[in-house]
């Protein structure tokens, strides 16, 4: 039998991708979940395996002491109160993106999640990606030596087409194009570059396009950082284009220069600096959840509780150091619009 047993808030697209890489990792397995809908514990159970014991009422879920850990699947409105709830309740948290539509609510979960003493985890599960280890692993091996640029961009188009859009579109819910889904770039580019960030100045805008006509907030934005030492970062969050997805990510340093899955470095001997050499690494090239790293990362997230240690690269400390900078960015743009 497996050690933990976890409880999803919500029975959504992400919650599915959620369960079923939990219920892969060698520690944990969801035991429950609190829906909104009436769910029969039967067919859920069939469907996912194990059983699985079905709540509509959150408090109920949270009062039974067999649930070791919450998972946080539900609205990016509901995050914050819900992880609150289940920190006083001594839950250990996985929160998806974003923990709170507000840089105050962050605040208060972080409060709630200190004095409660539980670990966290919350869902940048890019840093876990083949492609950004690998990426952060070039730069820790010294190939492009100081980096003093770095572009990060997210192109996802969020259209009617796509299940998110529904309730992608109000402000209320989503809070921003940043929030919503270009706050992957943003955390990929501190990950890649730091959390020193000194400055940031945004602009925003919005398609022309009727498909994207009912957002209530602008659906692409550019932000640009200024870090420490003068180094500076783009990051473009584009949820409106009609383009295949496209995680772009651009480093340009001292000793070399890598771009998506090519790298040039001065420091490798016997390389053509007019041509790209290859990275064999898979792309982040979906923004389907059931193609995220979450199994690693929850993994990663179940051993440290098994250690009574901090969850490495993406805690809840990890994660408000973006968000930090995001809300930072978002109230630029807003302010020069």
């Amino acid at each position: 039998m497996k050690k933990y047993n976890v409880g999803i808030i919500g029975y959504s697209w992400a919650a599915g991708a959620h369960i079923e890489a939990i219920n892969q990792t060698s520690l944990a397995q969801v035991t429950a979940i609190c829906s909104s809908r009436n769910l029969n514990s039967k067919e859920i159970s069939a469907k996912h395996g194990g059983t699985i014991k079905c709540y509509t009422d959150l408090a109920e879920m949270l009062a039974d002491p067999e649930l070791h850990i919450i998972s946080i699947c539900s609205y990016p409105a509901e995050h914050a109160e819900q992880a609150i709830m289940a920190a006083k309740a001594g839950k250990h948290l996985i929160i998806e993106k974003p923990v709170a539509l507000s840089w105050e609510d962050c605040l208060a979960v972080q409060s709630a999640v200190e004095s409660a003493g539980v670990r966290t985890c919350v869902c940048f599960e890019c840093r876990f990606s083949s492609q950004l280890e690998t990426t952060k692993a070039i730069i820790d091996k010294g190939l492009l030596g100081k980096i003093h640029y770095g572009e990060v961009d997210y192109y996802h188009g969020v259209g009617p087409w796509y299940g998110q859009f529904r309730w992608n579109i109000k402000k209320e819910a989503a809070g921003s194009s940043l929030l919503s889904a270009g706050c992957h770039a943003l955390d990929a580019l501190l990950f890649l570059m730091g959390n020193d960030v000194e400055s940031v100045h945004s602009l925003a805008t919005y398609s022309a396009n009727e498909d994207f006509a009912k957002y209530e907030y602008p659906t692409t934005s550019v932000s640009v950082l200024k870090f420490d030492g003068g180094r500076i970062g783009k990051v473009s969050s584009v949820i409106d284009c009609l383009q295949p997805y496209y995680f772009h990510i651009h480093l340009i340093g001292s000793e070399g220069s890598l771009l998506d899955n090519k790298f040039y470095s001065t420091q490798m001997g016997g390389l053509n600096k007019n041509k790209w050499s290859e990275l064999s690494m898979k792309m982040l090239d979906s923004g389907d959840v059931s193609d995220h790293p979450y199994q690693k990362q929850f993994e990663t997230f179940f051993q440290a509780i098994d250690e009574n240690k901090e969850m490495p690269l993406t805690s809840l400390t990890d994660a408000l150091h973006t968000h930090e900078v995001l809300f930072a960015a978002d109230q630029s743009a807003e302010q020069n619009g």
